[in-house]
């Protein structure tokens, strides 16, 4: 098989998508009302208890309906999630228990997981959320962005992008218990005798992770010719995934080194207002809240063009006008909301620290597209497009019934 240098021979025809190397994807979720999900889990039940309390027209009000979801919707349970499946209209029960979600890239939050309040769930994603998956996540392309194209998680992700323009959910395995990875068929066997037998699920994602780049006909992914670069670049994926996991697996959490490492400087205020970068000082000011040193690479951290430290502060900071259930939020500026957002610095200031190796990974002989038709794993069977059936549980549909999947 000749290996040929894909970028100079054909530009980015030549580099494989994203969307043939990992080809089962799935569209972002889609809550249908804003007070589902929420940056701390107490107001998520502060709300569920206001909305169980209301009745008839008060309840609709607050509920939000849309054409997908009102309070008679029947629809079955979540994947995985004991949730009253009767209608909510008579529900009066305690709200379910929040679950952890990534909200866009970057940003922790929290959702009820409860299918009668989401308009689309995506429960193919849910029947696969385990404890060896890992997703990754497309960050929709913009042009001149110069952010990274994908981010990954243990987290289930709502796939939300901060520019508005969605990408696509990939789980890295298409069955629960890190069964049948989601890889084009044939992809680890190509890779396998180029670069040996150590390659594995995890350490094609880890290259992907590391490689990935946008281009406007979709994530791009370069592979490597050579043995040593591919080494290079899974060494530094799994760093990469290791810092976006922050903790998560069992793995270390984010740590910078001392003397680097941000703290409270003077305490967040209740009601921080603003958010402010002072460059001199390397300080990040939250009214008259002050951290530091926070780096430039952390402050510049973008996605789509979009500032991460600005948006992940925007969804958290009062907002005037606000009506409804989305009004029940922390009267203060919660103490966790300050950890998480010295670890969001802490994970972005390394992660801009190694975009230089991640850009140099692009450089040297590659696999091109036509390699990988010459080696039959492209074009990709439509199959390894769709979710993989699931025989081995009941699920509970709409009012109580069984659905055997």
């Amino acid at each position: 098989m000749a290996a040929r240098a894909g970028a100079g021979a054909g530009g980015d025809d030549d580099i494989p998508l994203l969307d043939d190397l990992m080809p089962w994807s799935v569209r972002p979720l889609r809550t249908g009302r804003p007070w589902v999900s929420a940056p701390d889990a107490g107001s998520l039940r502060a709300r569920w208890d206001r909305l169980v309390r209301a009745e008839g027209a008060e309840r609709d009000r607050l509920f939000r309906p849309t054409r997908s979801r009102t309070p008679q919707t029947a629809v079955g349970a979540l994947p995985g999630r004991a949730t009253s499946t009767g209608r909510f209209a008579r529900e009066s029960g305690p709200c379910p228990e929040p679950v952890r979600i990534l909200h866009g890239p970057f940003d922790e939050q929290w959702l009820i997981p409860d299918h009668r309040l989401i308009d689309t769930a995506r429960p193919e994603l849910w029947r696969v959320a385990d404890g060896q998956q890992l997703f990754a996540v497309e960050h929709g392309y913009v042009p001149q962005d110069t952010g990274p194209a994908l981010s990954v998680t243990a987290l289930l992700p709502d796939g939300h992008s901060p520019a508005g323009r969605p990408g696509r959910i990939r789980p890295l395995y298409r069955r629960p218990g890190g069964r049948e990875p989601n890889l084009a068929p044939g992809l680890l066997g190509l890779l396998r005798a180029r670069h040996g037998d150590a390659v594995t699920a995890e350490s094609v994602l880890a290259w992907i992770v590391a490689a990935a780049r946008h281009s406007p006909a979709g994530c791009t992914v370069p592979l490597p010719a050579d043995t040593a670069r591919w080494s290079a670049g899974v060494e530094l994926g799994r760093e990469l995934i290791r810092l976006q996991l922050r903790g998560a697996r069992g793995g270390e959490r984010p740590r910078l080194p001392g003397g680097r490492r941000p703290y409270v400087r003077a305490a967040v205020p209740a009601v921080p207002g603003t958010l402010e970068y002072d460059p001199d000082d390397e300080a990040l000011l939250l009214g008259t809240g002050r951290i530091s040193p926070v780096p430039p690479g952390a402050w510049e951290f973008r996605v789509g063009g979009v500032r991460m430290l600005e948006l992940w502060f925007e969804r958290r900071a009062a907002a005037d006008g606000e009506d409804g259930l989305e009004a029940i939020r922390p009267r203060g500026w919660p103490q966790e909301w300050t950890s998480e957002l010295l670890e969001l610095i802490t994970v972005l200031a390394l992660l801009a620290e190694l975009r230089p190796r991640q850009q140099a990974l692009t450089e040297g002989p590659q696999l091109t597209t036509g390699d990988l038709r010459a080696a039959r794993v492209l074009p990709v069977a439509a199959t390894a497009r769709r979710p993989a059936s699931v025989l081995d549980h009941q699920e509970e549909g709409p009012d109580g019934q069984f659905a055997l999947l």
